[in-house]
């Protein structure tokens, strides 16, 4: 089977962190491409998940405030319903 050549594009960081990467798993840049791209063929779909769902900053930082409420219950106030909590919200709003 003959080779190719194949050119991408790909910022410098990037290329840098990779070929990092590589090295220190013992294949070459080329090699974990070629693996990627084999993958690819052998099982008709990207070996991984692809997706848009990243949190933003406001779903962080709620997400952040929430492993501080686990780990500190402490710190916050608690309320014995709903009912009491929303009087409150009420009262002070």
């Amino acid at each position: 089977m003959g080779m190719t050549n194949v050119n991408i594009r790909i910022d410098e960081a990037t290329k840098v962190a990779f070929d990092k990467f590589c090295q220190e798993i013992g294949l070459s840049v080329s090699a974990a491409f070629n693996i990627f791209a084999k993958t690819v063929v052998r099982e008709q779909r990207i070996p991984f998940e692809l997706t848009t769902e990243v949190p933003n900053s406001v779903t962080l930082s709620a997400k952040n405030e929430y492993s501080d409420m686990i780990s500190h219950p402490e710190k916050y106030k608690r309320y014995s319903s709903f009912s009491d909590a929303l009087e409150e919200v009420i009262t002070d709003a």
